[in-house]
């Protein structure tokens, strides 16, 4: 029994492992604890001293006890304290200041013993000795404000004004903090000395030279109604700080004192002389003000002065921050330009036009190219400079580099201004300058305008071939130059230009040159030229605008059949664009036919133009993609014209007469081998065309019955159908093409035995004559029962046509043979075989 081992308890379990409803933090535990003021002490019972001796005892046991506190820490300022406190309290005033002056010893710069100190000292009304501490304590640590301040408060308390000042005078020699200086100051204003108040403030504003103490000291002046004082106090101020470290506050605070005497010019030179030296990143504030105060007092001019030199500021900032944005460049000069300061404008202009672009790119100098065409401008036209305007034109020019780009405008504007002064020789030097070195459309354009102003043809044809020469695909230049000579009344040298611009073999727009050369034909009344341009033009081109526009010049001609030609126009245009793909062109000429019909026709040619116009309908086909892969359907919109929908069936029959033209000379070969006909081949039976074979996928109507094409796999099934019928198709041609070409072999190889087998079919179809009629009922039953067969055996017909061939052939070789040995010729025999090859 006492090996067995003993079992351990049973642990409960937890059935319910929820957080309770109620839960109790470790914090609410030490509120509760509190709150019942459990772990509260009571405090010691109070001792009650009930004579001298007990007390001698209490004090020696205390003094006993601080004593022994110090001694084991002595830098523990606070035992000190607490040592000093307690005497204090037991009016031992002689032994806390000796424990003072001991504690002292240790720590002679703790700014807490010396204020308990001195206030001890002041709290027993012992005054020399509390002047005594403050005394050693400012001496000690002159830059601890607490003495200065307690001790300066004392001596007023006392009405020792003097002493007092003495104090602050002891104090301002260390040259303190700013408020020092102002309780000094606010010391003597209670005591109405101002002029004492003022002498501080003189010493005030260089001991702490600060824009705010100034302003401090001008109020002090104004306040006490010294305005003359005030304002030179402000004055003062300004030439202290000097051009290099002006404040805008002063400034500010000078113009509203000004304002405030109303004293606008004053406050108004003020604001501007701030604005003019002053940098212009530290003048937002005063711009504010400036405008504030001219928008209350000023007038107009004012006013717009302000927002001058405000935008002024912000043009200087945004040319600072990016130098090359020449439309800031344009703003900034066409204020100043209107401005009107003339110096001030070319500065700026001078300094705008040396940001010259990094790049040697013309889409960089396009906007800095007018900076230089505004500086020219404005020295001819504002200053009326003529050389310094002629001056900026030729250094503009050198500054281009013509090699990689140029300007045809400037070229033209240094033109234009030789010729303002009159300089006709030095414009043309520099026109014919930049046509040499950089030939362009403009400055031709541009060069032969000014000569034909000057009324100087024979040079306006020189540059017109200079021109054709630079550049003979533009056709611009051919019509103006054309113009030119028909403007002058030379029709023929106009005809000659153009013609050589038609020959031309490349042309920018040959449209825009041909009307422009029918044209002109038309204004001469040339009919004849007219018809031949437009036969010439649709040599080159069958476009239905031409077809069109010949028909109305025809019908414009001042003739009695104009309306007849027109129509013939017209018809051959119709021919002509019968093969064309584009469908709408068609289309295009049969509207404006149908218009010309309604206006000039009679009801039977409107007839005829409306059974020519086109069906509408709605068409689909797959688009192919990048790669070459049908991914979905697309409708668009066909034309069906019906002289398309009666080719069809013209071509339908055509293909019928090839195949019947086809079996005639089958059975041709076929009687002249004499073949039997109810062993005749029976490629015959299926020799009608399907017209579907014939029909494209394109041709398909779904504009009106979109029930036949219900999804896309019937349009599969469909387009299998049709390649199937095309593959047996060509597959049964191909083998009567073999046929034939074995028939000619066999043909060729029997020619010497002919004869002998013309015999032989004779005596067969005299023996055959009676029994013809039974026999034909029979072959067409057999080929009834074929056609059923092979319709239903189409996959499998190939191989079974082949079988067939070879056995054929063994039959024709067995009844020639049978032929040759039975062969008998008669008078009778002959007669009847040709009354059966009649049948």
């Amino acid at each position: 029994m006492a090996n067995k081992p003993q079992k351990m308890p049973k642990v409960a379990k937890v059935k319910d492992k929820s957080p309770a409803e109620l839960q109790i933090t470790a914090e609410q535990l030490l509120r509760e604890a509190k709150e019942r003021e459990l772990e509260i002490v009571p405090p010691p019972p109070r001792q009650k001293i009930s004579d001298p001796e007990e007390l001698q005892e209490y004090r020696l046991k205390k003094r006993r006890a601080f004593e022994d506190s110090i001694r084991k820490n002595r830098g523990n300022i606070s035992n000190w304290i607490k040592y000093a406190k307690w005497e204090e309290e037991q009016q031992e005033i002689r032994r806390a200041r000796s424990v003072y002056e001991r504690a002292l010893d240790v720590d002679h710069r703790n700014i807490t013993l010396w204020l308990k100190y001195a206030e001890m000292e002041m709290r027993s009304r012992q005054v020399n000795h509390a002047r005594n501490v403050w005394d050693r304590a400012v001496t000690i640590l002159p830059r601890a404000n607490q003495f200065w301040y307690k001790f300066t408060y004392m001596e007023e308390m006392l009405k020792n004004i003097a002493g007092c000042r003495q104090v602050f005078e002891r104090w301002m020699e260390w040259e303190p903090d700013e408020q020092a200086w102002l309780t000094y100051i606010k010391f003597e204003l209670r005591y109405k000395e101002l002029d004492r108040a003022r002498a501080i403030y003189e010493r005030f504003v260089y001991v702490h030279p600060e824009p705010k103490y100034w302003i401090k000291y001008a109020r002090f002046e104004e306040n006490h109604s010294y305005i003359q004082s005030a304002r030179r106090v402000y004055e003062r101020a300004i030439q202290f700080f000097g051009d290099d470290h002006l404040e805008e506050s002063l400034f500010i605070a000078f113009a509203k004192f000004e304002e405030g005497q109303k004293e606008h010019d004053r406050a108004r030179i003020i604001y501007r002389y701030a604005l003019d030296h002053m940098p212009k990143e530290k003048c937002m504030n005063l711009y504010n003000e400036y405008t504030r105060h001219e928008k209350k007092y000023g007038d107009k001019s004012s006013i717009d002065d302000v927002i001058t030199s405000k935008r002024k500021f912000q043009y200087e900032e945004a040319v600072k921050a990016n130098p090359h944005d020449y439309d800031t460049w344009f703003d900034y000069v066409r204020m100043l330009e209107a401005d009107g300061n003339v110096d001030l404008i070319r500065e700026t202009y001078e300094r705008a036009i040396a940001c010259v672009p990094p790049l040697k790119e013309k889409r960089h100098w396009r906007r800095y190219i007018y900076l230089w065409i505004y500086y020219a401008v404005f020295e001819e036209l504002s200053t009326k400079d003529i050389e310094r305007g002629r001056q900026v034109y030729q250094i503009c020019l050198r500054l281009i580099p013509h090699k990689v780009f140029t300007f045809a405008e400037i070229w033209l504007l240094y033109g234009k201004f030789e010729i303002r002064q009159k300089d006709l020789t030095a414009a043309r030097k520099a026109l014919g300058q930049a046509i040499g070195m950089c030939p362009k459309h403009k400055l031709f354009r541009g060069y032969i305008d000014l000569e034909i102003k000057l009324r100087e043809f024979d040079r306006c044809r020189k540059l017109y071939e200079k021109w054709a020469e630079f550049d003979p695909e533009n056709c611009k230049m051919w019509i103006q130059f054309a113009t030119l000579e028909a403007m002058l009344n030379d029709v023929e040298r106009a005809r000659g230009i153009y013609e050589l611009s038609i020959a031309q073999p490349r042309l920018d727009m040959p449209e825009y040159m041909w009307k422009s050369y029918i044209d002109f034909e038309v204004e001469q009344e040339e009919w004849d030229h007219v018809r031949s341009l437009y036969e010439r033009l649709l040599e080159r081109t069958h476009h239905v605008k031409v077809w069109i526009s010949y028909a109305k010049c025809e019908h414009s001609m001042p003739t009695e059949d104009n309306v007849v030609h027109a129509r013939a126009v017209f018809q051959r245009a119709n021919r002509a664009l019968r093969s064309c793909q584009e469908k709408e062109q068609r289309l295009m000429l049969l509207e404006s036919w149908r218009d010309f019909e309604d206006e000039f026709g009679n009801a039977e040619s409107e007839e005829k133009v409306k059974k020519l116009m086109p069906r509408k309908v709605t068409r689909r086909r797959q688009v192919s993609t990048d790669d070459g892969s049908q991914t979905r359907w697309e409708e668009y919109i066909d034309y069906i014209f019906p002289d398309d929908e009666a080719a069809k069936p013209s071509l339908l029959l055509l293909a019928k007469a090839k195949e019947w033209v086809k079996k005639q000379q089958e059975q041709k070969i076929d009687s002249e081998e004499d073949i039997p006909t109810a062993e005749k081949p029976d490629y015959e039976e299926t020799t009608e065309v399907n017209p579907d074979l014939d029909r494209d996928d394109s041709d398909v109507d779904v504009g009106s019955s979109s029930s036949e094409w219900s999804s896309e796999s019937d349009q599969e099934d469909v387009a299998k159908k049709r390649k199937e019928r095309k593959r047996k198709y060509s597959h049964k041609r191909d083998e009567d093409d073999k046929r034939t070409k074995k028939v000619d072999k066999t043909k060729s190889s029997d020619s010497s035995s002919s004869s002998d087998e013309e015999k032989e079919r004779t005596g067969k179809s005299s023996n055959k004559g009676s029994s013809s009629d039974s026999s034909e009922e029979e072959r067409r039953a057999k080929k009834k029962k074929e056609i059923k067969r092979r319709s239903s055996t189409s996959s499998s017909s190939s191989s079974d046509e082949d079988d067939e061939k070879s056995s054929k052939k063994k039959k024709d070789k067995k009844k020639s043979s049978s032929s040759d040995s039975s062969s008998s010729s008669s008078s009778s025999s002959s007669s009847s075989s040709s009354s059966s090859s009649g049948n």
